[in-house]
Protein backbone atom coordinates (compact mmCIF):
# COMPACT_ATOMS: atom_id res chain seq x y z
CA UNK A 1 0.00 0.00 0.00
CA UNK A 2 1.41 3.38 -1.03
CA UNK A 3 1.82 6.14 1.58
CA UNK A 4 -0.93 8.18 -0.07
CA UNK A 5 -3.32 5.21 0.00
CA UNK A 6 -2.51 4.60 3.68
CA UNK A 7 -3.18 8.25 4.50
CA UNK A 8 -6.45 8.15 2.54
CA UNK A 9 -7.71 5.28 4.71
CA UNK A 10 -7.15 7.09 8.02
CA UNK A 11 -10.00 8.62 9.98
CA UNK A 12 -8.05 11.88 10.22
CA UNK A 13 -7.90 12.04 6.41
CA UNK A 14 -11.62 11.46 6.04
CA UNK A 15 -12.49 14.03 8.72
CA UNK A 16 -10.08 16.52 7.16
CA UNK A 17 -11.67 15.95 3.74
CA UNK A 18 -15.13 16.65 5.17
CA UNK A 19 -13.85 19.78 6.92
CA UNK A 20 -12.15 20.90 3.71
CA UNK A 21 -15.38 20.58 1.74
CA UNK A 22 -17.35 22.42 4.40
CA UNK A 23 -14.80 25.23 4.67
CA UNK A 24 -14.60 25.52 0.87
CA UNK A 25 -18.37 25.81 0.62
CA UNK A 26 -18.42 28.45 3.32
CA UNK A 27 -15.57 30.31 1.62
CA UNK A 28 -17.46 30.40 -1.71
CA UNK A 29 -20.67 31.51 -0.03
CA UNK A 30 -18.71 34.17 1.84
CA UNK A 31 -17.04 35.46 -1.35
CA UNK A 32 -20.26 35.72 -3.34
CA UNK A 33 -22.30 37.17 -0.48
CA UNK A 34 -19.71 39.87 0.26
CA UNK A 35 -19.35 40.65 -3.44
CA UNK A 36 -23.10 40.89 -3.96
CA UNK A 37 -23.56 43.03 -0.83
CA UNK A 38 -20.74 45.39 -1.85
CA UNK A 39 -22.25 45.76 -5.34
CA UNK A 40 -25.68 46.54 -3.93
CA UNK A 41 -24.24 49.11 -1.53
CA UNK A 42 -22.26 50.84 -4.29
CA UNK A 43 -25.25 50.92 -6.67
CA UNK A 44 -27.38 52.37 -3.92
CA UNK A 45 -24.83 55.08 -3.29
CA UNK A 46 -24.76 55.95 -7.03
CA UNK A 47 -28.56 56.16 -7.17
CA UNK A 48 -28.60 58.45 -4.16
CA UNK A 49 -25.95 60.63 -5.80
CA UNK A 50 -28.05 60.95 -8.99
CA UNK A 51 -31.13 61.93 -7.00
CA UNK A 52 -29.11 64.54 -5.11
CA UNK A 53 -27.78 66.06 -8.39
CA UNK A 54 -31.29 66.38 -9.79
CA UNK A 55 -32.42 68.14 -6.64
CA UNK A 56 -29.42 70.50 -6.81
CA UNK A 57 -30.19 71.40 -10.47
CA UNK A 58 -33.81 72.15 -9.66
CA UNK A 59 -32.81 75.43 -7.98
CA UNK A 60 -31.20 77.06 -11.11
CA UNK A 61 -34.16 75.94 -13.23
CA UNK A 62 -36.68 77.41 -10.82
CA UNK A 63 -34.71 80.62 -10.36
CA UNK A 64 -33.50 81.44 -13.89
CA UNK A 65 -35.09 79.01 -16.28
CA UNK A 66 -33.30 77.20 -19.06
CA UNK A 67 -30.34 79.61 -19.35
CA UNK A 68 -29.53 79.32 -15.64
CA UNK A 69 -29.81 75.53 -15.91
CA UNK A 70 -27.45 75.47 -18.94
CA UNK A 71 -24.89 77.52 -17.04
CA UNK A 72 -25.12 75.24 -14.00
CA UNK A 73 -24.73 72.11 -16.16
CA UNK A 74 -21.71 73.53 -17.98
CA UNK A 75 -20.09 74.47 -14.70
CA UNK A 76 -20.69 71.04 -13.17
CA UNK A 77 -19.58 69.20 -16.32
CA UNK A 78 -16.18 70.86 -16.21
CA UNK A 79 -15.37 69.57 -12.74
CA UNK A 80 -12.90 66.63 -12.41
CA UNK A 81 -14.78 63.36 -11.99
CA UNK A 82 -18.00 65.07 -12.96
CA UNK A 83 -21.27 63.23 -13.29
CA UNK A 84 -22.95 62.78 -16.69
CA UNK A 85 -25.32 65.57 -17.69
CA UNK A 86 -27.55 66.15 -20.72
CA UNK A 87 -30.12 68.86 -21.42
CA UNK A 88 -32.16 68.70 -24.67
CA UNK A 89 -34.84 71.02 -26.04
CA UNK A 90 -38.28 69.95 -27.28
CA UNK A 91 -36.79 69.30 -30.75
CA UNK A 92 -34.23 66.86 -29.35
CA UNK A 93 -31.26 69.17 -29.77
CA UNK A 94 -28.42 68.98 -27.19
CA UNK A 95 -28.23 72.27 -25.29
CA UNK A 96 -25.69 71.43 -22.56
CA UNK A 97 -23.86 68.52 -20.91
CA UNK A 98 -20.93 66.20 -21.39
CA UNK A 99 -22.84 63.48 -23.26
CA UNK A 100 -22.55 63.43 -27.09
CA UNK A 101 -25.20 60.82 -27.89
CA UNK A 102 -27.99 59.04 -26.15
CA UNK A 103 -30.79 56.78 -27.26
CA UNK A 104 -33.77 58.64 -28.66
CA UNK A 105 -36.12 56.15 -26.98
CA UNK A 106 -34.78 57.19 -23.63
CA UNK A 107 -35.45 60.85 -24.37
CA UNK A 108 -38.91 60.12 -25.74
CA UNK A 109 -39.87 58.06 -22.70
CA UNK A 110 -38.28 60.32 -20.13
CA UNK A 111 -40.56 60.52 -17.12
CA UNK A 112 -40.07 60.88 -13.43
CA UNK A 113 -39.58 57.16 -13.13
CA UNK A 114 -37.08 54.76 -11.61
CA UNK A 115 -33.32 55.00 -12.06
CA UNK A 116 -32.00 52.68 -14.74
CA UNK A 117 -28.66 51.73 -16.26
CA UNK A 118 -27.86 52.73 -19.87
CA UNK A 119 -24.87 53.41 -22.12
CA UNK A 120 -23.85 57.02 -22.80
CA UNK A 121 -21.55 58.19 -25.58
CA UNK A 122 -19.32 60.82 -24.03
CA UNK A 123 -16.52 62.84 -25.54
CA UNK A 124 -14.02 60.21 -24.34
CA UNK A 125 -15.79 56.90 -24.86
CA UNK A 126 -18.95 54.97 -24.24
CA UNK A 127 -19.81 54.54 -20.60
CA UNK A 128 -22.26 52.47 -18.67
CA UNK A 129 -24.04 54.63 -16.14
CA UNK A 130 -26.86 54.81 -13.69
CA UNK A 131 -29.17 57.57 -14.99
CA UNK A 132 -32.36 59.40 -14.23
CA UNK A 133 -34.34 61.20 -16.95
CA UNK A 134 -36.63 64.08 -15.92
CA UNK A 135 -39.11 65.96 -18.16
CA UNK A 136 -38.97 69.70 -17.39
CA UNK A 137 -41.51 72.38 -18.23
CA UNK A 138 -41.67 73.62 -21.83
CA UNK A 139 -40.69 70.22 -23.30
CA UNK A 140 -37.09 70.28 -22.05
CA UNK A 141 -35.54 66.97 -20.84
CA UNK A 142 -32.77 66.64 -18.27
CA UNK A 143 -30.70 63.49 -17.86
CA UNK A 144 -28.31 63.00 -14.93
CA UNK A 145 -26.14 59.92 -14.53
CA UNK A 146 -23.23 58.43 -12.69
CA UNK A 147 -20.56 56.31 -14.33
CA UNK A 148 -20.60 52.82 -12.77
CA UNK A 149 -17.20 51.82 -14.12
CA UNK A 150 -15.50 52.92 -10.92
CA UNK A 151 -17.90 50.95 -8.77
CA UNK A 152 -17.46 47.97 -11.06
CA UNK A 153 -13.70 48.21 -10.66
CA UNK A 154 -14.08 48.44 -6.91
CA UNK A 155 -16.40 45.44 -6.89
CA UNK A 156 -13.96 43.54 -9.09
CA UNK A 157 -11.14 44.31 -6.69
CA UNK A 158 -13.24 43.04 -3.80
CA UNK A 159 -14.19 39.87 -5.67
CA UNK A 160 -10.59 39.23 -6.68
CA UNK A 161 -9.35 39.73 -3.12
CA UNK A 162 -12.03 37.46 -1.72
CA UNK A 163 -11.37 34.77 -4.33
CA UNK A 164 -7.65 34.88 -3.57
CA UNK A 165 -8.40 34.70 0.15
CA UNK A 166 -10.70 31.73 -0.43
CA UNK A 167 -8.09 29.99 -2.56
CA UNK A 168 -5.46 30.63 0.11
CA UNK A 169 -7.83 29.28 2.74
CA UNK A 170 -8.41 26.11 0.73
CA UNK A 171 -4.67 25.70 0.10
CA UNK A 172 -3.88 26.13 3.81
CA UNK A 173 -6.67 23.69 4.69
CA UNK A 174 -5.25 21.12 2.28
CA UNK A 175 -1.74 21.63 3.70
CA UNK A 176 -3.01 21.31 7.25
CA UNK A 177 -5.06 18.29 6.24
CA UNK A 178 -2.00 16.55 4.76
CA UNK A 179 0.19 17.47 7.74
CA UNK A 180 -2.36 16.32 10.31
CA UNK A 181 -3.01 13.08 8.44
CA UNK A 182 0.70 12.29 8.25
CA UNK A 183 1.21 13.17 11.91
CA UNK A 184 -1.71 11.07 13.06
CA UNK A 185 -0.59 8.18 10.87
CA UNK A 186 2.93 8.44 12.26
CA UNK A 187 1.71 8.28 15.85
CA UNK A 188 -0.59 5.36 15.06
CA UNK A 189 2.26 3.52 13.33
CA UNK A 190 4.41 4.06 16.43
CA UNK A 191 1.64 2.54 18.57
CA UNK A 192 1.32 -0.41 16.17
CA UNK A 193 5.10 -1.01 16.20
CA UNK A 194 5.19 -0.91 20.00
CA UNK A 195 2.25 -3.32 20.32
CA UNK A 196 3.88 -5.74 17.86
CA UNK A 197 7.08 -5.72 19.93
CA UNK A 198 5.10 -6.33 23.09
CA UNK A 199 3.12 -9.17 21.49
CA UNK A 200 6.44 -10.66 20.34
CA UNK A 201 7.44 -10.96 24.00
CA UNK A 202 9.22 -7.68 24.74
CA UNK A 203 7.18 -6.65 27.77
CA UNK A 204 9.52 -3.73 28.44
CA UNK A 205 8.30 -1.99 25.27
CA UNK A 206 6.49 1.28 25.80
CA UNK A 207 4.63 3.77 23.64
CA UNK A 208 6.43 6.98 22.74
CA UNK A 209 5.45 10.06 24.73
CA UNK A 210 6.54 13.27 22.98
CA UNK A 211 5.74 15.60 25.85
CA UNK A 212 3.15 17.62 23.91
CA UNK A 213 0.43 16.66 26.40
CA UNK A 214 -2.04 16.12 23.56
CA UNK A 215 -4.58 13.31 23.35
CA UNK A 216 -1.98 10.92 21.90
CA UNK A 217 0.42 11.64 24.75
CA UNK A 218 -2.32 11.11 27.33
CA UNK A 219 -3.37 7.87 25.64
CA UNK A 220 0.25 6.69 25.44
CA UNK A 221 0.80 7.52 29.13
CA UNK A 222 -2.31 5.56 30.13
CA UNK A 223 -1.33 2.58 27.97
CA UNK A 224 2.24 2.70 29.33
CA UNK A 225 0.89 2.61 32.88
CA UNK A 226 -1.27 -0.38 31.93
CA UNK A 227 1.70 -2.13 30.26
CA UNK A 228 3.85 -1.47 33.30
CA UNK A 229 1.16 -2.99 35.51
CA UNK A 230 0.86 -6.00 33.20
CA UNK A 231 4.63 -6.46 33.18
CA UNK A 232 4.68 -6.25 36.96
CA UNK A 233 1.87 -8.80 37.26
CA UNK A 234 3.46 -11.21 34.80
CA UNK A 235 6.81 -10.86 36.55
CA UNK A 236 5.08 -11.54 39.84
CA UNK A 237 3.30 -14.52 38.31
CA UNK A 238 6.59 -15.99 37.12
CA UNK A 239 8.12 -15.36 40.53
CA UNK A 240 5.13 -16.93 42.27
CA UNK A 241 5.29 -19.97 39.99
CA UNK A 242 8.99 -20.43 40.67
CA UNK A 243 8.56 -20.01 44.42
CA UNK A 244 5.54 -22.31 44.56
CA UNK A 245 7.53 -24.97 42.74
CA UNK A 246 10.42 -24.50 45.17
CA UNK A 247 8.36 -24.22 48.37
CA UNK A 248 6.02 -27.09 47.60
CA UNK A 249 8.54 -29.47 46.13
CA UNK A 250 10.56 -29.65 49.35
CA UNK A 251 7.68 -30.45 51.76
CA UNK A 252 6.12 -32.87 49.30
CA UNK A 253 9.45 -34.67 48.97
CA UNK A 254 9.73 -34.84 52.77
CA UNK A 255 6.18 -36.18 53.02
CA UNK A 256 6.93 -38.88 50.46
CA UNK A 257 10.13 -39.94 52.23
CA UNK A 258 8.34 -40.08 55.58
CA UNK A 259 5.53 -42.16 54.17
CA UNK A 260 8.06 -44.48 52.56
CA UNK A 261 9.82 -44.79 55.92
CA UNK A 262 6.51 -45.50 57.64
CA UNK A 263 5.77 -48.27 55.15
CA UNK A 264 9.07 -49.95 56.05
CA UNK A 265 8.42 -49.78 59.81
CA UNK A 266 6.51 -52.33 61.84
CA UNK A 267 2.73 -51.88 61.88
CA UNK A 268 1.33 -49.81 64.75
CA UNK A 269 4.84 -48.86 65.89
CA UNK A 270 5.63 -45.54 67.57
CA UNK A 271 7.95 -44.65 64.70
CA UNK A 272 5.16 -45.08 62.18
CA UNK A 273 2.82 -42.97 64.30
CA UNK A 274 5.46 -40.18 64.59
CA UNK A 275 6.01 -40.20 60.82
CA UNK A 276 2.29 -39.93 60.17
CA UNK A 277 2.02 -37.05 62.67
CA UNK A 278 4.87 -35.20 60.95
CA UNK A 279 3.18 -35.81 57.61
CA UNK A 280 -0.08 -34.32 58.94
CA UNK A 281 1.83 -31.28 60.22
CA UNK A 282 3.48 -30.86 56.81
CA UNK A 283 0.12 -31.16 55.07
CA UNK A 284 -1.36 -28.57 57.46
CA UNK A 285 1.46 -26.18 56.54
CA UNK A 286 0.71 -26.69 52.84
CA UNK A 287 -2.97 -26.08 53.47
CA UNK A 288 -2.14 -22.86 55.32
CA UNK A 289 0.00 -21.77 52.37
CA UNK A 290 -2.83 -22.34 49.92
CA UNK A 291 -5.31 -20.67 52.26
CA UNK A 292 -3.06 -17.61 52.43
CA UNK A 293 -2.84 -17.53 48.62
CA UNK A 294 -6.59 -17.79 48.31
CA UNK A 295 -7.12 -15.06 50.88
CA UNK A 296 -4.69 -12.71 49.10
CA UNK A 297 -6.41 -13.35 45.75
CA UNK A 298 -9.82 -12.79 47.32
CA UNK A 299 -8.70 -9.57 48.99
CA UNK A 300 -7.08 -8.23 45.79
CA UNK A 301 -10.33 -8.99 43.96
CA UNK A 302 -12.16 -6.81 46.49
CA UNK A 303 -14.48 -9.58 47.65
CA UNK A 304 -14.78 -8.48 51.33
CA UNK A 305 -16.08 -5.00 50.40
CA UNK A 306 -19.51 -5.81 51.73
CA UNK A 307 -18.14 -6.62 55.21
CA UNK A 308 -17.16 -3.01 56.01
CA UNK A 309 -17.91 -1.76 59.49
CA UNK A 310 -16.60 0.76 61.98
CA UNK A 311 -13.43 -0.70 63.53
CA UNK A 312 -11.43 0.74 66.43
CA UNK A 313 -7.79 -0.05 65.62
CA UNK A 314 -6.81 0.64 69.23
CA UNK A 315 -8.99 -2.29 70.32
CA UNK A 316 -7.69 -4.47 67.47
CA UNK A 317 -4.07 -3.72 68.40
CA UNK A 318 -4.75 -4.53 72.06
CA UNK A 319 -6.53 -7.80 71.21
CA UNK A 320 -3.80 -9.00 68.85
CA UNK A 321 -1.10 -7.98 71.34
CA UNK A 322 -2.86 -9.96 74.06
CA UNK A 323 -3.15 -12.95 71.71
CA UNK A 324 0.60 -12.92 70.98
CA UNK A 325 1.63 -12.20 74.57
CA UNK A 326 2.20 -15.85 75.55
CA UNK A 327 4.10 -16.57 72.32
CA UNK A 328 6.36 -13.56 72.92
CA UNK A 329 6.93 -14.61 76.51
CA UNK A 330 7.79 -18.14 75.40
CA UNK A 331 10.29 -16.74 72.87
CA UNK A 332 11.88 -14.57 75.56
CA UNK A 333 10.74 -11.38 73.84
CA UNK A 334 9.12 -8.25 75.22
CA UNK A 335 5.90 -7.22 73.47
CA UNK A 336 4.39 -3.83 74.30
CA UNK A 337 1.21 -2.28 72.90
CA UNK A 338 0.52 1.45 73.08
CA UNK A 339 -2.85 2.47 71.63
CA UNK A 340 -5.36 4.94 73.01
CA UNK A 341 -8.72 4.92 71.29
CA UNK A 342 -10.95 5.50 69.75
CA UNK A 343 -9.05 5.15 66.45
CA UNK A 344 -11.91 4.38 64.14
CA UNK A 345 -11.54 3.29 60.55
CA UNK A 346 -14.08 1.73 58.22
CA UNK A 347 -13.14 -1.77 57.15
CA UNK A 348 -13.14 -5.48 57.83
CA UNK A 349 -12.15 -6.26 61.44
CA UNK A 350 -10.94 -9.81 60.72
CA UNK A 351 -8.70 -8.75 57.83
CA UNK A 352 -7.19 -5.84 59.75
CA UNK A 353 -6.55 -8.13 62.70
CA UNK A 354 -4.93 -10.72 60.41
CA UNK A 355 -2.64 -8.07 58.89
CA UNK A 356 -1.51 -6.85 62.32
CA UNK A 357 -1.02 -10.46 63.49
CA UNK A 358 1.21 -11.15 60.47
CA UNK A 359 3.40 -8.16 61.32
CA UNK A 360 3.77 -9.21 64.97
CA UNK A 361 4.47 -12.81 63.92
CA UNK A 362 7.24 -11.61 61.57
CA UNK A 363 8.66 -9.38 64.29
CA UNK A 364 8.80 -12.33 66.74
CA UNK A 365 10.76 -14.36 64.17
CA UNK A 366 13.44 -11.75 63.56
CA UNK A 367 13.60 -9.58 66.72
CA UNK A 368 16.75 -9.57 68.78
CA UNK A 369 20.07 -11.01 67.66
CA UNK A 370 23.63 -9.77 68.14
CA UNK A 371 23.25 -10.11 71.93
CA UNK A 372 20.09 -7.95 72.06
CA UNK A 373 16.98 -8.93 73.97
CA UNK A 374 14.09 -9.31 71.49
CA UNK A 375 11.72 -6.38 71.73
CA UNK A 376 8.53 -5.70 69.75
CA UNK A 377 6.51 -2.51 70.10
CA UNK A 378 3.04 -1.90 68.64
CA UNK A 379 1.76 1.68 68.59
CA UNK A 380 -1.46 3.13 67.19
CA UNK A 381 -2.21 6.85 67.00
CA UNK A 382 -4.11 9.49 65.06
CA UNK A 383 -2.10 11.49 62.51
CA UNK A 384 -4.20 14.22 60.92
CA UNK A 385 -6.95 12.54 58.95
CA UNK A 386 -5.31 9.10 59.19
CA UNK A 387 -4.79 6.37 61.74
CA UNK A 388 -1.26 4.97 61.84
CA UNK A 389 -0.38 1.59 63.34
CA UNK A 390 3.35 0.84 63.65
CA UNK A 391 5.05 -2.46 64.53
CA UNK A 392 8.72 -2.08 65.45
CA UNK A 393 11.32 -4.73 66.29
CA UNK A 394 15.03 -4.64 67.09
CA UNK A 395 16.11 -7.33 64.65
CA UNK A 396 18.39 -7.08 61.60
CA UNK A 397 15.82 -5.12 59.60
CA UNK A 398 15.43 -5.12 55.82
CA UNK A 399 17.88 -3.39 53.46
CA UNK A 400 16.36 -0.37 51.72
CA UNK A 401 16.88 -1.91 48.29
CA UNK A 402 14.63 -4.86 49.24
CA UNK A 403 11.80 -2.99 50.98
CA UNK A 404 9.56 -2.90 47.93
CA UNK A 405 10.38 -6.42 46.82
CA UNK A 406 9.40 -8.10 50.09
CA UNK A 407 5.72 -7.35 49.47
CA UNK A 408 5.73 -9.85 46.61
CA UNK A 409 4.37 -13.33 47.10
CA UNK A 410 6.81 -16.00 48.31
CA UNK A 411 9.58 -13.42 48.57
CA UNK A 412 11.98 -14.30 51.37
CA UNK A 413 15.28 -12.56 51.91
CA UNK A 414 16.68 -15.73 53.43
CA UNK A 415 17.68 -17.65 50.33
CA UNK A 416 18.20 -20.90 52.26
CA UNK A 417 14.57 -20.71 53.50
CA UNK A 418 15.53 -22.49 56.73
CA UNK A 419 13.34 -20.21 58.85
CA UNK A 420 9.69 -21.33 59.08
CA UNK A 421 7.33 -19.33 56.90
CA UNK A 422 5.79 -19.09 53.46
CA UNK A 423 6.84 -15.63 52.32
CA UNK A 424 3.20 -14.56 52.10
CA UNK A 425 2.87 -12.56 55.32
CA UNK A 426 3.78 -9.14 53.98
CA UNK A 427 1.91 -9.85 50.73
CA UNK A 428 -1.25 -10.39 52.75
CA UNK A 429 -0.60 -7.20 54.75
CA UNK A 430 -0.15 -5.16 51.55
CA UNK A 431 -3.33 -6.62 50.04
CA UNK A 432 -5.40 -5.83 53.16
CA UNK A 433 -4.07 -2.27 53.43
CA UNK A 434 -4.64 -1.60 49.71
CA UNK A 435 -8.19 -2.92 50.00
CA UNK A 436 -8.85 -0.40 52.80
CA UNK A 437 -7.42 2.51 50.80
CA UNK A 438 -4.29 2.83 52.89
CA UNK A 439 -0.54 2.48 52.54
CA UNK A 440 2.12 0.34 54.20
CA UNK A 441 5.75 1.45 54.44
CA UNK A 442 8.92 -0.10 55.78
CA UNK A 443 11.46 1.97 57.69
CA UNK A 444 14.64 1.67 59.71
CA UNK A 445 14.15 1.33 63.48
CA UNK A 446 17.94 1.58 64.06
CA UNK A 447 18.30 -1.26 64.79
CA UNK A 448 15.44 -3.29 63.43
CA UNK A 449 12.45 -2.78 61.18
CA UNK A 450 9.51 -0.40 61.56
CA UNK A 451 6.36 -1.27 59.57
CA UNK A 452 3.77 1.53 59.42
CA UNK A 453 0.20 1.00 58.27
CA UNK A 454 -1.64 4.23 57.44
CA UNK A 455 -5.41 4.08 56.96
CA UNK A 456 -7.93 6.90 56.47
CA UNK A 457 -9.81 7.62 59.67
CA UNK A 458 -13.58 7.12 59.67
CA UNK A 459 -15.57 10.32 59.44
CA UNK A 460 -18.60 9.07 61.35
CA UNK A 461 -18.53 8.15 65.02
CA UNK A 462 -19.73 4.87 66.51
Amino acid sequence: MTPVARIAKTTAFKLSAVYLLVFSAFALIFVFSISYTASEVLNGQLADSVEEEILNLADPWNDGGVYALIAAIQERSSRPGAALYLLVDPMGRLLAGNVTRVSGDLLADAVRGPITTVYFDTAENQREAVIRAVRLGGGYTLLVGRDIAESERFGSVIRTALILAGALLIALAMGSWFFVSRRVLKRIDAVSDATRRIMAGDLSGRLEVLGTDDEFDRLAASLNAMLERIEHLLSGLRSVSDNIAHDLKTPLTRMRNRIETALGAAPDSDAQRAVLQDTIDEADQLIRTFNALLMISRIEAGAPQEARELVDLAVVAADVGELYGPAAEEAGATLTVSAEGPLNVRGNRELLGQALANLIDNALKYAGGAGREPRIAVTAARDGGDVVVTVTDNGPGIPERDRERVFGRFVRLEESRSTPGTGLGLSLVAAVVTLHGGTVTLGDAAPGLAVAIRLPAAVDTP
